[in-house]
């Protein structure tokens, strides 16, 4: 998935056949949610999703809790929970505030001095996008290559920071609905620019590779920082299009304008 990566939740103190059934309903809870099954603003009935998802009620309440936690639910002042329902600038504010935080990466990364062996993987990574863009004309395989090899290069340029505190925020930020780098790359695929869009991005990718190796901090922040940016037109493509389970997973949750 090119967004909203599934994560198998880690309850404490449950028993092997309560963890499996706690498993199964957050996985389908949240299939449910991306894919508009339970639209924006649908109050979850505890009781209505225990039948629907053939679990007990302990299973159902820590998968309601994890999409809380994932920010796809809203805790109810009375009790309960909602589908969350997103704003166009709160995801733009979201994509910022991880380019912001992924330009400060790079900036560290040039200034400290990036490890050969961090800079030799991310030029594979690069080769390995160079490769996949060949073709003038993309395929689905390619696409999926192309997220699999961003999200090894966002990965390691964090890395290369040497700062556990920053990894962790930069991760957390990413975690966010609709933030990660590749959030919106699929979304692209049946766009007529979708080609040219990801050679430009792959350029801003060398670009900030080469500032790190020559030691330009500024410069490193300042292309990582516009790199980001990038995402705001897959979220623009995104709104226009509607796409579903071709493009975003729970692109239906996310309302056109600013803040409610």
């Amino acid at each position: 998935m090119a967004t909203l990566q599934a994560e198998r939740p880690t309850p404490a103190a449950e028993a092997p056949g309560e963890s499996n059934q706690t498993v199964k309903a957050q996985l389908r809870l949240r299939e449910l949610v991306l894919g508009g099954e339970l639209p924006a603003g649908a109050r979850l009935a505890e009781l209505a999703l225990v039948e629907r998802l053939g679990v007990s009620r302990t299973p159902v309440r820590a998968a309601l809790q994890a999409l809380k936690d994932e920010g796809l639910l809203d805790a109810l002042p009375g009790g309960g929970y909602a589908v969350k329902a997103f704003n166009e600038t709160e995801v733009r504010d979201a994509i910022e505030v991880r380019g912001t935080l992924e330009g400060l990466a790079a900036r560290l990364a040039a200034e400290r001095g990036a490890p050969a062996s961090l800079l030799a993987q991310a030029r594979a990574c690069l080769d390995a996008i160079d490769a996949l863009l060949t073709p003038s004309a993309l395929s689905s395989a390619s696409f999926g290559g192309y997220v699999d090899a961003n999200a090894a290069f966002h990965g390691l340029l964090c890395a290369m920071a040497g700062s556990s505190v920053l990894s962790r925020q930069v991760e957390r930020a990413a975690a966010q609905p609709f933030a990660s780098p590749s959030a919106f790359v699929m979304t692209q695929h049946a766009g007529p620019q979708t080609r040219d869009r990801l050679v430009v991005a792959q350029a801003q990718h060398r670009a900030v590779l080469q500032a790190v190796e020559q030691r330009e901090g500024a410069r490193a922040e300042a292309v990582m920082r516009e790199h980001a940016r990038i995402a705001h037109l897959g979220l623009s493509d995104a709104l226009a299009t509607r796409q579903g389970d071709a493009g975003v997973p729970g692109v239906a949750l996310i309302r056109r304008g600013g803040r409610s």
